[in-house]
């Protein structure tokens, strides 16, 4: 089972809005055929692990971190695959989320005479598509809230200089990140002070580039900035309010953008609703890396899932230099929202450590 998920990782950041999938087929103790899931449309894992095993999957066992599918999808039904080629055996690590199978697969493979065991590494599956388990059981995305500050909490100094806080090898953690999600949000700020292209580089392969969504309640985002320019062929949102005047709108969308208009909360785009938008448009997963306003909305709105908050051994100061969440702040102690399983990782080739938590 530990090799399904293995395989599944390989599919990291490519099979939206489908999970992630590994399955392996064993027979007399061996590993007979293997495969993953690619991408949406394309063929499941448990028909790339059966095609490879061939005529040896018949009485075989087949090991898959996700319950088989039992719907038609992009795809033909996993559970018709396997019927068809004889399997005897079935291990699944977790029941698919999705109501369209949610047991269903399980119980039509059982039916049908194969044995089924449900549950091993059934924690390590979940995590593992927890982005799909939020999209699917919500229609919204999971969010990720990340930001890199200073040891005594600061994101830039008090003259605004930000660029670079942490190390390179955390910074291409970051990449990393970023070639793993649907989307990246900044506000209209970020793009202002940093101009950012909000591309992946990677530094051993190729990257995928997310789709860039700008917070901009007026639609004021200048149409020379980066993302705007040919350094990406992914998609730019633009996220404005009902005030955003009709000729800013129509200028950023003659620059490429899709300008989506979003109630407003307190005059700025209401994170709840602009989450539900994004779900509407397969987006199943979206990266924040705004500045301090953007966070604390973010997080005040309620739709950030899990924290990731990369750390350097620095000391900024200064009264006037900014942390990783503005806003209001919370008055009691009481209040303030706690980080559940928290994970601390040092950076490799750097002194810097990553604090991961989920809210």
């Amino acid at each position: 089972m530990k090799r399904t998920l293995d395989l599944a990782r390989r599919g990291h950041g490519r099979t939206s809005p489908n999970p992630l999938v590994g399955a392996v087929v064993v027979k007399a103790g061996q590993i007979v055929g293997e495969g993953y899931h690619r991408k949406a449309g394309t063929p499941h894992a448990e028909v790339h692990a059966l095609n490879a095993a061939g005529e040896n999957a018949k009485g075989a066992t087949l090991y898959v971190n996700l319950e088989p599918c039992c719907h038609w999808g992009r795809t033909p039904p996993c559970t018709e695959a396997l019927l068809r080629a004889g399997v005897a055996e079935v291990y699944v690590a977790a029941v698919d989320p999705n109501p369209s199978v949610a047991g269903k697969g399980i119980r039509q493979l059982r039916e049908a005479g194969i044995r089924v065991h449900v549950g091993t590494c059934a924690e390590a599956a979940a995590q593992l598509n927890e982005v799909h388990r939020k999209y699917i059981q919500t229609g919204k995305p999971f969010v990720i809230m990340k930001t890199a500050m200073s040891l005594d909490g600061k994101i830039a100094t008090g003259s605004g200089e930000s660029q670079w806080i942490t190390s390179e090898a955390s910074r291409q953690r970051g990449h990393e990140i970023r070639d793993a999600v649907d989307a990246i949000l900044v506000g209209r700020g970020t793009v202002v002070h940093d101009n950012p292209a909000l591309t992946t580089r990677l530094r051993d392969r190729e990257g995928q580039d997310a789709t860039r969504i700008v917070l901009d309640s007026h639609g004021r985002t200048s149409l020379d900035a980066r993302i705007f320019n040919s350094e990406s062929s992914a998609g730019v949102i633009i996220a404005v309010t009902p005030g955003a005047p009709a000729e800013k709108v129509n200028a950023l969308e003659k620059a490429g953008a899709e300008v989506i208009v979003v109630p407003a909360a307190k005059g700025k785009v209401c994170f709840k609703r602009l989450m539900a938008l994004l779900g509407e448009r397969e987006i199943t997963s979206v990266l924040i890396e705004g500045g301090g306003e953007i966070n604390a909305a973010a997080i005040a709105a309620g739709v950030v899932d899990k924290v990731m908050c990369f750390i350097a051994p620095k000391l900024i100061g200064g009264r006037d230099a900014p942390g990783p969440i503005g806003g209001d702040g919370i008055s009691s102690l009481r209040d303030v929202p706690h980080l559940q399983r928290v994970s601390i990782t040092p950076i490799s080739d750097s002194a810097d450590f990553l604090i991961e938590g989920y809210l």
